[in-house]
């Protein structure tokens, strides 16, 4: 996973929405897996329930994305 400060989110990087999605039903805050990078400002972007089960898969421009991290890093 893609973990460099400033870098840009890689596949299976964990991110959450930054903006409500209304025509997919996804709203600002809910976390999703990259699945696929389509360009260089877009990535497909997959949200599923807790079992796995995916209710979502859409492309999401990185500017709509907040990567999360789950090991310390420095500001």
């Amino acid at each position: 996973m893609n973990a460099k400060k400033g870098a840009q989110p890689g596949v299976l990087d964990a991110v959450a929405l930054l903006t409500d999605l209304p025509a997919q039903q996804l709203a600002r805050g809910q976390v999703g897996t990259i699945v696929e990078l389509l360009d260089g400002e877009t990535s497909l972007v997959e949200f599923s329930d807790e079992q796995g089960r995916a209710y979502a898969i859409t492309p999401c421009s990185h500017a709509e994305l907040l990567p999360l991290h789950y090991a310390r890093e420095t500001a």
